[in-house]
């Protein structure tokens, strides 16, 4: 007479390792691996359950075995990137708050530059010169506006000709 093999737990096991796949391919793909924790738990408690069966009636265990270990396998790379996701939200805030006083900086040096800046222009066409010199200070603009608001011309206001053999327009200075 033959010997009739029982295949119990033999379809839990296929369930087990059908879902513990899912469960992997979900876990591995980043920003929807946390979704991977429910069908693990399913492949878990399938395997489980069909490692039970077949231990119980002898028979074959490979099929559920494959299924709990990738079904655990899966769950740990799914709570591995929950756990790396909220730590990279933690560093974002961190980053974003660095950024800021960086730009910040950044904004402060620009205006204290432009504050104080001396600045020249020199223009020559053909025979003609013209330059411009000054000094921006924020002291000194202060000043000529209130002496705007006063109605009183400011020295810095005007602007001479140099002298020599150029015409009228040649070049121009601004007074300090």
């Amino acid at each position: 007479m033959e010997e009739v093999k029982d295949n119990s737990g033999q379809n839990l096991g296929i369930a087990a390792l059908i879902t513990g796949i899912i469960t992997f391919v979900l876990a591995v793909i980043p920003c929807v691996g946390f979704i991977a924790i429910i069908p693990g738990i399913i492949a878990i408690v399938l395997g489980s359950v069909g490692l039970s069966h077949a231990v119980r009636n002898d028979s074959p265990r490979g099929l559920p075995l494959a299924g709990l270990i990738i079904g655990v396998v899966a769950i740990m790379i799914s709570f591995s990137n929950i756990f790396l996701v909220s730590k990279l939200a933690d560093g974002a805030k961190d980053w974003s708050n660095k950024i800021e006083n960086i730009v910040n900086d950044v904004q402060e040096n620009v205006v204290k530059d432009l504050e104080d800046a001396n600045i020249s222009i020199k223009v020559e066409n053909g025979g003609q010169k013209v330059e411009i010199n000054t000094t921006v200070n924020s002291s000194d603009r202060q000043k000529v506006l209130e002496d705007l608001e006063k109605g009183n011309a400011s020295k810095n206001d005007t602007l001479v000709q140099k002298k020599g053999n150029a015409s009228k327009n040649d070049t121009l200075v601004q007074k300090k």
